[in-house]
Formats: structure tokens, sequence, C-alpha cells
């Protein structure tokens, strides 16, 4: 959340696992979802959880995409763009 604060205007999105050290994605998305100054970054959650429950949480927390694992490089940073020019 330090980075995110320091270096919001300059952030387009924020890719997050679910499962992290310390923290979990979902309090790090709501907490950016929660805070006016954040509103336009686009929050996307990557994960090996693809249960419906779990995207289910995470589209209610306000993610603007989630993605499970596995997938290639390639084929994240397509899905990445395809985010990015819905917002654009």
């Amino acid at each position: 959340m330090k980075i995110i604060e320091e270096n919001y205007d300059n952030i387009d999105l924020i890719l997050l696992d679910i499962m992290m050290p310390g923290r979990s994605g979902y309090s790090v998305l709501e907490e950016v979802k929660n805070n006016e100054k954040f509103k336009d970054i686009l929050v996307v959650l990557f994960t090996v959880k693809s249960f419906n429950e779990d995207v289910q949480k995470g589209k209610k927390l306000g993610a603007d995409a989630y993605i499970t694992k596995p997938f290639s490089g390639k084929e994240l940073l397509e899905r990445l763009k395809e985010i990015l020019n819905i917002k654009n």
C-alpha cells in the first residue's frame, strides 16, 4: 500500500495475487477500492483460487478482472492489454 500511496497518480493497473505473504490480495483490493484517491486504478486479481465463491468475492470487493492460473506470460499480457483498452 505504501508503493500505491506514493505512486498512485502513475499507476493504471494493479495485479494482485490473492495469496500473498503477510496480507491477502482481497484486503489490498478492498483498501484500494475504498480509497477515493485510487478510484481510477484498475485492480486485477490473479490466482489459483478458481472456485466460484472466490471469483464472486473478488467481484464483490471491486476487482475489475479475475484471472486464474495457470496461464502463459503471453496470455497474461494479452488479457491485461484488453483490460487497459477497455479503461481507455
